[in-house]
């Protein structure tokens, strides 16, 4: 679908199912904050328990929360994922001043709005989801940032208007069908020595393989491929990233993905093995993730 077709699909989602919460974002008052972005994003300002809790409800009119963590005038909002502990990960890997940076798969902004503190000289947010999109919309109401937020998946950047120097892409790779297609997009996209900086599932090994599940993976049915590292790497340097460097990898464990009252739902631990936590509930390895940074400049 062309670029600006979809745009539309997406204001009409907007416009139709959304409408209701999209208004409710849009009608909340104006109000002068302070913030810090440190591991749990807040957002404070002296105002009544009858605004507080008229604010609150929006947010959780927009559950499930996946990313975060947030906290919004001193009620918790403990999303599923920590992500504050993929940012820790990355973070010293950061290198982003003056630059143009874009996160894929941005989910509801989480990194964007931790990368702020970094002094980009611009931030674009890609990620199709209208309901994380307006997460995103109500965190930053409060928080007033400059980022951008485009209703696009990685499919769109080759027509993409605008190219980057670090594109972030933090567990996207697995959901795509031909991974080495989505590589070669991210390359396109950069600037010369432009830089990716890479999350994605692997298994162990040092053969060049990877594992393809047959049906589910965590009972995720958009999980493609997951390669040993030998794989990704090769995969990254097929496409013409010159240089490659592993920050390291770790296990996922319910310490960094469980389930909350935000989300409603099942999390990490309904997808492993109740007998072996090794193994995901389909029998494969459980999940591994590697984190990388990939460079155009030799």
């Amino acid at each position: 679908m062309q670029l600006e077709e979809f745009r539309k699909t997406k204001e009409k989602e907007l416009d139709g199912y959304f409408k209701n919460v999209y208004q409710e974002i849009l009608d909340l008052e104006d109000i002068p904050c302070e913030y810090d972005l440190g591991e749990r994003v807040k957002i404070f300002s002296d105002i009544s328990d009858k605004e507080k809790e008229k604010i609150i409800s929006v947010a959780r009119n927009l559950k499930p929360w996946r990313k975060g963590p947030f906290e919004v005038f001193d009620t918790f909002i403990d999303t599923e994922w920590r992500s504050n502990i993929k940012f820790d990960i990355i973070k010293d890997s950061i290198d982003i001043e003056g630059k143009k940076v874009a996160d894929i798969g941005c989910n509801n902004g989480y990194y964007l709005f931790r990368m702020l503190d970094y002094k980009p000289e611009s931030l674009v947010g890609f990620d199709p989801s209208v309901n994380t999109y307006l997460q995103f919309l109500y965190i930053n109401k409060f928080i007033k940032s400059d980022i951008k937020y485009e209703l696009l998946g990685v499919e769109h950047l080759d027509e993409y208007e605008e190219k980057f120097d670090t594109i972030f892409c933090l567990g996207v790779l697995y959901h795509r069908q031909d991974p080495i297609g989505m590589l070669k997009v991210l390359r396109n996209s950069l600037e010369k020595d432009g830089e990716i900086i890479l999350d994605t599932l692997i298994i162990k090994g040092d053969e060049d393989i990877c594992l393809c599940p047959a049906k589910r993976y965590q009972q995720m049915r958009n999980v493609f491929f997951l390669p040993t590292l030998v794989t990704l790497e090769n995969w990254l340097k097929r496409v013409g990233f010159k240089t490659v460097e592993l920050i390291t990898t770790k296990e996922t464990t319910t310490e960094e993905q469980r389930k909350t009252e935000w989300i409603d739902g099942r999390s990490l631990d309904n997808f492993l093995d109740q007998e072996d936590s090794t193994k995901t509930v389909e029998g494969y390895p459980a999940p591994i993730r590697a984190y990388l940074k990939a460079s155009l400049k030799g």
